[in-house]
C-alpha cells in the first residue's frame, strides 16, 4: 500500500482511499482530500514535516503522520 507520505516531490497522485476515523478522517477530507482527488507534492519540509502539496488548486501542508493515512496510487 502506497501512501502520500511515500511519494516523492514533484509527482502527482491519485487518492484511492483514506483511512483512520472519525474526526480525524472528517478533518481530512473537509481539506478537499477526498477519493479521486488528485496531489500534486510540491516539497517536503527540511525535517521532513509537514508536507506541501497542491490540492484542488490551493496549497496545502499536511502532517506526515496524516499522510499516512491517505492511500494513493
Amino acid at each position: 500500500m502506497k501512501t502520500l507520505k511515500d511519494v516523492k516531490v514533484g509527482e502527482t497522485v491519485t487518492v484511492v482511499k483514506l483511512h483512520g476515523e472519525g474526526a480525524l478522517k472528517r478533518r481530512i477530507m473537509d481539506m478537499g482530500v477526498t477519493r479521486g482527488t488528485e496531489i500534486y507534492v510540491r516539497k517536503v519540509a527540511p525535517l521532513g514535516d509537514p508536507v506541501e502539496t497542491t490540492v484542488r488548486g490551493y496549497e496545502l501542508s499536511i502532517r506526515r503522520a496524516d499522510a499516512e493515512l491517505i492511500e494513493v496510487k
